[in-house]
């Protein structure tokens, strides 16, 4: 890249607190001038604290941050060009909108150049005029599209005006940089869509850098000119949101940006992947037996006639969506998600085909158990295939409880949430399953189909009679062939919810 055109960079930078969480985890990257750039990823993936570390609100454990070539790594943040808009806006309730805009204004002192009684030139400070105030205010207020407002108090703004506010208070100083962390989260959908446009709009007024937070795909993919995609502190790959939906690295990355079909396959030829039943084309070649990720997108999926296709389904349910509509068909115990033009009747029957171009084969992470199609049962159980397993749902909603009714409360905020029937990702280590030669011990029962030594452990693959694939890391024996009962303790099952937490609010 362009040293020249290149205004922020993160040099091997990690955070790490309390001595051992690590929060960000060697994170290098170069940002240009007047670039839109997105932290995407979900809770707890380091996004937010690499945007305050930017800021100077962290100082990083390792690594250095320059800014057009400075290195300010160790500078507090009052003498970094940056500005940030926080999540709650951080406004003086006390303040009308002119004087929380220009507040900043009036603690700045400019330097100016003068002579001191020897003649010589020195450096010196001055308050800026209320003019030129008014001048920068008023233009501020013109880019957040709230002119003769000015005078209102903050208590009788919308949520939209009052994001609007703190976005015109941090430009108002004219900064290099803008840190935007999730400040559109507490916004209602619709208002949240209208502000999406107006960042971008706002962006494109000011030609400035905009470093932008958010765990939303969906804002990601609109505004952004380049993305970030993060998880476990790390960066799993960027580009722009063209180039990541169309070519993800992994399926962890399909899976957050876009809607997407992901499934265990297995390569049984060259060029050949076993997934939902039948035997696949494909354009990717992996060793005989591999286990893969197979990613499809709905639009990439193409309905015919029953028995025309790789493999056949029944339709389960439509919506329309105003060009096409969107089809969930059941093939087995698996899902297809597809968008398609023609209208079809809920409970026919049709095939399924993507050309061979469409399917994306991946390296399967062998680092964890991921299953991408888990949800949660009437039981609060998380069912992964068919197969249920009791796990702990308090972890999605922090410091909360289980009720007598199945409801998940969060005493801090008086929510309760009902997560029947949501879908899940769902994961545990390959250490956490514990398999056994009694079928009746585990919550679901396969076959070993691959057995590895690796030095002081075996690690083994277990099929469900539905297809549902768990490694397993342990020191004791078994056979391929060998008919076993797989069961995960409930601490080590770790879930993560497909959509925004809201939309589990229960009245």
């Amino acid at each position: 890249m362009d040293a020249n055109n290149t205004i922020i960079s993160l040099v091997g930078v990690s955070k790490v607190f309390d001595g051992s969480f690590v929060a960000v985890d060697n994170f290098n990257l170069e940002i240009k001038k007047g670039e839109f750039v997105t932290l995407l990823g979900p809770s707890g993936c380091g996004k937010t604290t690499t945007l305050r570390m930017i800021a100077g609100f962290e100082l990083p454990s390792k690594g250095k941050i320059f800014l057009g070539g400075q290195d300010i790594t160790n500078l507090p943040p009052y003498q970094r060009p940056v500005n940030t808009v926080f999540q709650h806006y951080a406004l003086f309730p006390n303040l009308d909108v002119y004087d929380n805009i220009a507040f900043g204004l009036k603690i700045k002192k400019i330097p100016y150049e003068a002579k001191d009684r020897h003649g010589n030139t020195v450096t010196k400070y001055k308050r800026m005029d209320a003019k030129s105030i008014d001048e920068k205010v008023a233009k501020a207020l013109a880019i957040v599209d709230l002119e003769e407002m000015e005078d209102r108090d903050i208590s009788n703004l919308s949520g939209g005006q009052q994001q609007r506010v703190a976005i015109a208070r941090a430009i108002v100083n004219e900064p290099q940089v803008l840190l935007l962390d999730e400040p559109l989260s507490a916004l209602d959908h619709k208002m949240r869509q209208d502000m999406q446009l107006e960042l971008k709009e706002m962006h494109n007024k000011l030609g400035i850098t905009f470093i932008y937070v958010t765990h939303d795909q969906e804002e990601a993919l609109s505004m952004s000119d380049t993305i970030v995609v993060m998880k476990d502190g790390a960066i799993q790959q960027v580009g722009t949101p063209e180039s990541i939906y169309n070519e993800p690295v992994s399926a962890y990355v399909a899976d957050f940006i876009g809607e997407s079909n992901i499934y265990n396959g297995t390569m049984v030829g060259p060029k050949q992947v076993r997934f939902i039943g039948g035997i696949w084309n494909c354009i990717d070649d992996f060793p005989l037996n591999e286990k893969v990720d197979v990613v499809i997108r709905p639009e990439d999926v193409e309905l015919g006639t029953p028995g025309k296709g790789v493999v056949d389904g029944i339709i389960s349910s439509r919506i329309f969506k105003g060009e096409d509509y969107s089809y969930v068909i059941n093939v087995g115990k698996n899902e297809v998600l597809c968008r398609d033009t023609h209208l079809k009747e809920v409970g026919e029957k049709v095939s399924i085909h993507v050309v061979k171009e469409n399917l994306q084969i991946m390296h399967k992470d062998l680092t964890n158990n991921v299953w991408d199609d888990a949800y949660i049962d009437k039981n609060g159980n998380v069912v992964i295939g068919e197969d249920a397993f009791p796990v702990d749902l308090t972890q999605l909603v922090k410091g909360s409880s289980v009720d007598d009714d199945g409801y998940v409360v969060d005493p801090k905020n008086k929510k309760k949430f009902d997560f029947r029937d949501a879908k899940v990702v769902a994961k545990c280590t390959l250490e956490d399953p514990v398999i056994s030669d009694n079928l009746d011990q585990g919550h679901a029962t396969g076959t070993i189909v691959s057995t590895v030594w690796l030095g002081d452990h075996y690690q083994y693959i277990v099929r469900t009679d539905d297809e549902e694939d768990f490694i397993v890391n342990t020191p004791y024996a078994w056979n391929e062939g060998d008919m076993v009962s797989v069961d995960i303790p409930v601490a080590a099952l770790k879930l993560r919810l497909k959509k925004d937490l809201d939309a589990y609010g229960a009245d």
